[in-house]
């Protein structure tokens, strides 16, 4: 999840690395973000099979819910990038 607001964060200190350029963490973000709810399931998994007796539960629904929000993240910024993309062509 805190890929793109590092990678954006990461513009305000460098002259030469632009806003547009933070674009290289989308893919980043969508692949962690798709490891925590594969990781979060796992955890869910293994709760269910030891009968909650190991405990977890809460937190694999957490990771769960972060690794989703994280998708969704850089889901929408690879589309703002997209439409930046298609304005830009427009406009020249």
């Amino acid at each position: 999840m805190a890929t793109m607001p590092v990678a954006i964060a990461a513009t305000r200190w460098s002259e030469t690395y632009t806003l547009i350029d933070a674009a290289f963490a989308i893919p980043i973000g969508i692949a962690l973000g798709v490891l925590a709810v594969v990781l979060a399931r796992r955890g869910r998994l293994r709760v269910e099979r030891t009968l909650g007796r190991t405990g977890g539960a809460k937190l694999a629904g957490f990771g769960r819910f972060l690794g989703i929000l994280g998708f969704c993240l850089a889901v929408t910024a690879a589309i703002s990038v997209g439409v930046y993309a298609i304005i830009k062509i427009v406009v020249e």
